[in-house]
């Protein structure tokens, strides 16, 4: 199947409103709207974090049960994203985001009366029901922005994922100054206070996108059969991306989400602190999003990848190196050591740091593409891709657990990253060589510097490789 780039330009502007007599209000209102909206349910979304260690110390939980609970919500934020993302496309984004809102507000508030592990669990479940957010959000901010704006649109209503840090920032003060205390005579403090503050944002945020967003939405999907929804599923590219999502945002809910508590076992460090350190990681990872989507206009989303997996691998590959030393036997009878190695909480922290501005940009590269081959369905496309990446969220902190249960080695959790980013890399560059295999046939057997000849076939090759790219 081929792509024409000129048709799907008019599609698109067809689909996002690029035409005379824009309603300019109206788009700035949904981005707004919609960003401030998924910001505070990322938070809710991956409150466990912070959550957990108190959490842990009540109900006597292990790490692989406390695991469970982040896996839990992770999952039920993915599993509902594909029909999201359709589901706004067909009754449009004002709806959607108010009943979302609102349901997780419910949610929330239930988790401050758990009083078993097998009640969290179920209530982190619901609540992880805030992650599905994303896929409505980016389908509705599709629809209203012009074409020329989407990639900066969609960059800036991603880096809602800041609001993971959110937690990191009120948790431990409010946790810490509430402990003990009883509000109202019904509401305990310490970490049950927690969902209940975000139950009563969620609950304003659902009355002011109800009342202020636009009455007259938009919905590009509606009157489109469910099987012409799905029909670009069908497409490998779709499932290729869904993998380098889960690399670039799978791997970013997991670390948000587990490293206050890594922080606190290898480093001994309070929760107040590790939570600063963890914001550390999550600014960059969402705020960079907007300059992921730029960078991908200008230089093409294929050469971002190839910057954010290398980046990728370097920092994992440093982070995922046990401390140790090399002892020698001498044939006196004695020992020598040499070369230890043990990484220290300021160059771990610079390590992961620059691992979250590698994913913050990635993730914008990943879905740089689908607004622009999928104008018509965004929804479905983009639900996918977030669905799968969020399920990567899912399994990756019981990963981390079992992999460090086996080995007894905190930093298995980055050799897991590692592999899964690795195979990513690997799966985009054989797909680069084929593309220019096919392309350019005639060099496949050039180990030498090409001549004047297979340079200008080189170039041929170039002028068309995006919508190569798109097919791959």
């Amino acid at each position: 199947m081929s792509v024409n780039p000129a048709h799907h330009d008019q599609m698109a502007e067809a689909a996002a409103g690029d035409r005379p007599g824009d309603d300019v209000r109206g788009r700035t209102r949904v981005l707004t709207l919609s960003s401030i909206s998924f910001t505070v349910m990322f938070a809710v979304w991956l409150m466990f974090g912070i959550l957990g260690k108190p959490i842990s110390k009540e109900f006597h939980l292990s790490e692989v049960q406390l695991s469970w609970i982040i896996a839990a919500a992770v999952l039920n934020g993915s599993i509902w994203r594909l029909p999201a993302g359709m589901v706004t496309d067909r009754l449009g984004g004002r709806r959607v985001m108010t009943a979302m809102l609102a349901a997780t507000a419910v949610a929330a508030y239930l988790v401050s009366l758990a009083d078993s592990y097998a009640m969290l669990l179920v209530l982190a479940f619901l609540v992880g029901f805030a992650g599905n957010s994303f896929s409505a959000g980016i389908a509705w901010n599709s629809a209203w922005q012009p074409r020329r704006h989407q990639g900066f649109a969609l960059g800036v209503f991603g880096a809602g994922n800041v609001g993971a840090s959110v937690t990191k920032f009120i948790g431990p003060p409010l946790i810490a100054g509430t402990a003990g205390a009883t509000y109202l005579g019904f509401l305990a403090g310490g970490w049950r206070l927690v969902p209940v503050v975000y139950a009563v944002l969620l609950l304003i945020l659902a009355a002011a996108t109800w009342f202020l967003a636009p009455r007259q939405d938009r919905m590009p999907g509606r009157g489109i059969p469910l099987r012409a929804q799905l029909m670009p599923l069908k497409q490998l590219r779709v499932w290729r991306f869904s993998l380098y999502y889960v690399a670039v945002f799978g791997a970013y809910v997991a670390l948000a989400a587990w490293l206050p508590t890594y922080y606190m076992d290898n480093f001994e460090v309070s929760l107040q602190t590790a939570a600063y350190l963890t914001a550390l990681f999550i600014f960059p990872a969402s705020l960079l999003r907007p300059l992921g989507g730029s960078l991908s206009d200008r230089l093409g989303a294929r050469r971002v990848m190839y910057w954010t997996f290398g980046v990728m691998l370097v920092s994992a590959g440093v982070l995922m190196m046990p401390p140790g030393h090399i002892v020698v036997d001498h044939v006196d009878g004695t020992q020598t050591t040499h070369l230890a190695y043990q990484i220290g909480i300021v160059p771990f922290t610079v390590l992961v740091v620059l691992l979250g501005c590698a994913m913050g940009i990635g993730k914008a590269a990943v879905y740089k593409h689908i607004p622009e081959y999928f104008p018509q369905s965004v929804g479905p496309v983009g639900g996918l891709v977030g669905t799968l990446g969020g399920l990567g969220g899912f399994f990756l902190p019981p990963l981390f657990a079992y992999t460090k249960a086996w080995t007894g080695l905190p930093s298995s959790t980055f050799l897991v990253l590692f592999l899964l980013i690795a195979g990513c890399a690997i799966w985009m560059h054989l797909t680069v060589v084929r593309m220019l295999h096919h392309e350019s046939p005639d060099l496949a057997t050039h180990i030498e510097k090409p001549s004047h000849t297979d340079r200008a076939a080189v170039s041929a090759g170039v002028a068309i490789r995006e919508p190569e790219e798109a097919r791959a």
